[in-house]
């Protein structure tokens, strides 16, 4: 049943919302729409996003004019192999009052105390300074020797990796990926938009974006897409698709048991039903379908199952073993329950 808060001004504020947002990056951003409409649902569901392209693809652009457009402090980190965990979380400084004489520690706020935090290719630096942006992510907070400081509201931590360059480089372990609601692919544009590029990035500068929406204005849309409601079918259906990656499992197919070393865990289910409702919301809806969970199974699932090293070699992806399962899975419930193989998926 939908919630009487959904009914109306919830649902219209997020879709208006969404529409005032996607005109605004459109003035400075061409293309990308699966890019921007995936960061929208990640940062509405209060999650973070890993992106990967390689160089030159306006990803530092997207996100630095995604910040203007709602108002929010940006913050960018170039990570390099010499940085340190103190260089992005902040300090203590001794101060010296000038005219008593006295002397006082103040906390010096780090690049991570920001509403969007652009980690830009965050594989370059070692564990040490990744595990503190993750724990930073996770916790919404950092510690400086025993004290606790707490981060900006919203915090949204958008990653990038450049997946042509291993060399020199730190790649983030598959349990720290897993810390990421999204894994987003930033592909190269099409000829037409390669030309709009062209013509906008050689001519007069381009306008800017404006703020349509403000932070508390985001604090209180987030809070929203929790209401959206869901049915329990959906939420065994979104169950089902997460529990055939694991390998070694009672119903998991064949082909997963052969192409895949390692499955998603129940992190991948949380983040899969709360950015169908932030989508849902987003396209004006207030409730959740089947193609919600499709489409975001992706970006959800691929950085959380490992290809075995013989699929891989054969050309084989994450993405492909998703669309596979996608494909075998039934979407109506009754025919769901009945089937013998999701029944012992069910059981176990």
């Amino acid at each position: 049943m939908t919630s009487p808060i959904l009914a109306g001004s919830a649902v219209e504020r997020l879709h208006e919302a969404h529409n005032r947002i996607l005109e605004q990056l459109s003035r400075v951003i061409v293309g990308q729409h699966q890019v921007v409409e995936e960061l929208l649902i990640c940062l509405f569901s209060r999650g973070h996003c890993l992106l990967e392209g390689v160089p030159g693809l306006a990803k530092t652009l997207l996100i630095s004019t995604l910040a203007r457009s709602l108002d929010l402090s940006f913050s960018r980190i170039q990570f390099t192999p010499d940085l340190m965990p103190a260089d992005i979380i902040g300090t203590d400084v001794l101060e010296e009052d000038r005219a008593t004489g006295s002397r006082q520690v103040r906390f010096l706020e780090g690049p991570l105390f920001a509403n969007v935090v652009l980690a830009d290719e965050i594989n370059r630096t070692p564990p040490k300074t990744q595990a503190a942006l993750l724990e930073a992510m996770q916790e919404r907070q950092v510690s400086v020797g025993r004290v606790r400081h707490g981060l900006t509201d919203p915090f949204f931590v958008l990653a990038t990796q450049n997946p042509i360059e291993q060399e020199g480089t730190y790649p983030l372990p598959e349990a720290q990926q897993d810390r990421f609601m999204f894994k987003v692919f930033v592909d190269y544009p099409t000829f037409d938009e390669e030309f709009e590029i062209a013509r906008r990035t050689t001519g007069l500068p381009a306008e800017e974006a404006r703020p349509v929406l403000s932070a508390a204005d985001i604090v209180n849309l987030q809070a929203s897409v929790r209401e959206v409601p869901v049915s329990d079918h959906l939420v065994r259906y979104a169950l089902t698709l997460v529990r055939q990656t694991r390998t070694g499992q009672k119903g998991v197919p064949d082909f997963v048991s052969d192409q895949l070393s390692w499955g998603a865990g129940p992190r991948a289910v949380q983040f899969l039903i709360i950015g169908a409702k932030a989508r849902a919301l987003l396209q004006g809806r207030s409730h959740v379908t089947v193609e919600d969970i499709q489409t975001l199974a992706a970006p959800s699932l691929r950085h959380r199952i490992v290809v075995g090293f013989a699929a891989e070699s054969e050309g084989v992806t994450s993405d492909s073993i998703i669309r596979r399962i996608i494909e075998t899975t039934p979407t109506r419930e009754d025919e769901l329950t009945r089937d013998a193989r999701f029944q012992t998926i069910f059981a176990s």
